[in-house]
């Protein structure tokens, strides 16, 4: 409906408003539901803001191959699923792989490297169409599975190692839930980004259509078939332009994977010092 209509505007007031509520609750209560103070120690706060960004990212292929796969290219369900199925397995294989590559390199090496593979494979994603092989695109999905296993664990692990031992639990608990307050983002950002960029190419494309030659003697069934394939052509754009701007939210989590560190935990005088701010705090 546009940013302009109070069903958008308001409901995100509504929602901001109500964020700020909650935090300022945590802030006051001795045993918070979420842990917010775990965001002033620097590492976990770059890790969790990566992991977000690359939540929302890793939504793009999850959501909108499928539409392609199945509504463009008529592929069924099942053959859809076995699409994914390699990618989904090479992470499962490549988890203790990471684990042992985070020892011995760190988060950063992984990062970069991860965040390089699944930003060009992104890419290679915003330019489909309407024959891509389904060989090409078992191919990249999974290279792109390949890409995201060695980001998302490493990233949050080296967010955690930097908090003290007691606050594990609130890190923890604290990335589960911006995991899925960003996939939920992401979701609608996504498929909204598909949604208005498929109508406004195929306002173009009709347009075009209209223009073209013999186009007002075409007859009914012609004219049936082009509006067909008009609407399958702008959703291929409209799902290109979401894997675009899904390249965009790669790229700026690979500039933020530049700063990392490896994290080593915190002192205990630091925990003695925020117990002591929060009581202050409370008074």
């Amino acid at each position: 409906k546009g940013w302009d209509s109070v069903e958008v505007y308001g409901t995100i007031i509504v929602g901001a408003v109500a964020l700020i509520l909650f935090i300022t609750r945590q802030f006051k209560l001795e045993t918070p539901m979420l842990e917010f103070r775990i965001f002033k120690y620097p590492m976990f706060a770059l890790s969790s803001t990566i992991s977000m960004v690359i939540t929302m990212a890793l939504f793009s292929a999850m959501l909108l191959m499928p539409i392609y796969v199945q509504t463009v290219r008529g592929i069924s369900p099942l053959h859809s699923g076995l699409l994914m199925l390699p990618g989904a397995l090479l992470m499962g294989v490549m988890s203790p792989i990471t684990g042992k590559l985070f020892d011995k390199f760190g988060a950063r090496a992984l990062a970069v490297t991860g965040l390089t593979i699944t930003a060009v494979t992104t890419y290679f994603f915003s330019n489909l169409e309407l024959d891509t092989t389904y060989t090409t695109l078992i191919t990249l999905y999974t290279l792109r599975m390949f890409g995201m296993s060695m980001v998302m664990m490493p990233v949050m692990t080296n967010g955690l190692n930097q908090l003290p031992q007691r606050f594990n639990p609130h890190g923890t608990a604290m990335n589960n839930t911006l995991q899925q307050v960003s996939g939920a983002i992401g979701s609608a950002l996504l498929v909204t980004v598909m949604s208005n960029r498929t109508a406004t190419h195929a306002k173009e494309l009709a347009q075009d259509a209209m223009s073209g030659a013999g186009a007002a003697n075409a007859t009914a069934a012609g004219a049936a078939q082009m509006k067909e394939q008009i609407g399958m052509q702008a959703m291929v754009q409209g799902i290109n332009d979401a894997f675009a701007v899904s390249v965009v939210l790669v790229v700026v989590a690979l500039i933020l994977s530049l700063f990392m560190k490896r994290a080593t935990p915190a002192s205990e005088d630091e925990v003695i010092k925020e117990k002591a701010g929060r009581e202050q705090f409370a008074k």
